[in-house]
């Protein structure tokens, strides 16, 4: 019997990847059908091919053919989804209802979804959603998910870009009035505590604004850009600000727009599919609308404040 640290088991997602790669003949065809991108088939299959020590496919252009071991597997892939197929827990509990499951990173869940998410519930009833918060850079991608939204460089992670942000300093006025030297330039910064993540850095910004300041090295460094907004208007310093997500404490004037520079983000939240259905691209189509008015409505907010 084997030992159960010995055990490695593929997830579900690699296992449907490898069957419609084997079925349809291409990873484009099984991105199609799965509603991923042939790269995320491609990094999935390559993970099964990495867990079992062998190669399942032999690539010619993007024509795939298995190999023995390929052969083998698929059989008992085959015969495990038909198993789950079969069990009635996963199948729908109500005829005309869908379980949509949605997993999300903190900040964009609170900021972005949450305040508009009563009207996706009241536009479609027959959605049965399960929303979940993800954990940026410990969270397992995809976990159990139809569709996750997710936050880094797009042309990794492969995702329908959701905003197109930008990145501008913005303080608590409270800061400001314990720092009563008027701030007539970016280079007065260097009187005020700037607040640093490793999602985004300084240094694109202060380059924009004519700085030639490394990095700041000094100070907490804050793994959320929720806590990031937090920590501001807490007037623990100043903050690079996505205004898309900052309107609350924006609105609220908690925080305010420092100087009229700012700078394209270099990472972004994306929408990644893991399974296709009628919900999922309602909910798609949803939060596509809900992302464009937050960019909008940050920016407007900023506008003049400078």
């Amino acid at each position: 019997m084997t030992a159960p640290s010995d055990l490695r088991l593929p997830s579900m997602d690699g296992l449907r990847a490898f069957e419609a790669a084997a079925r349809l003949g291409t990873f484009e065809r099984a991105a199609d059908e799965l509603a991923v991108t042939a790269s995320a088939i491609g990094k999935r299959i390559a993970a099964i091919e990495d867990m079992i020590g062998a190669p399942v496919f032999v690539r010619a252009g993007r024509s795939l053919s298995l190999t023995a071991s390929g052969r083998e597997y698929l059989e008992q892939v085959r015969s495990a989804l038909a198993l789950l197929s079969a069990m009635p827990q996963h199948r729908r509990r109500e005829a005309g209802r869908e379980r949509l499951r949605v997993i999300a990173p903190p900040t964009f869940a609170r900021q972005v979804v949450v305040p508009e998410l009563a009207s996706f519930i009241a536009g479609h009833p027959w959605v049965d959603l399960e929303f979940g918060l993800s954990v940026p850079y410990v969270g397992e991608p995809g976990a159990d998910a139809d569709l996750e939204i997710c936050h880094g460089d797009a042309t990794r992670l492969g995702g329908r870009v959701l905003m197109e942000d930008v990145l501008l300093p913005v303080a608590a006025p409270a800061l400001l009035d314990r720092h009563p030297a008027a701030l007539r330039g970016p280079s007065d910064l260097r009187r005020l505590p700037l607040l640093r993540t490793p999602i985004d850095p300084w240094t694109p910004w202060l380059q924009a604004a004519g700085l030639d300041w490394p990095e700041p090295d000094t100070g907490p460094k804050l793994v959320d850009l929720g806590l990031v907004l937090e920590a501001a208007a807490a007037g623990l310093g100043v903050a690079l600000a996505r205004p898309s997500l900052a309107r609350s404490w924006l609105a609220a004037g908690s925080l305010r727009r420092l100087f009229d520079v700012s700078v394209p983000a270099a990472s972004h939240y994306q929408l990644l599919p893991h399974a296709a259905s009628p919900a999922a691209d309602a909910f798609a189509h949803w939060l596509a609308g809900t992302c464009g008015r937050a960019t909008q409505a940050g920016l407007a907010l900023v506008s003049g404040q400078a």
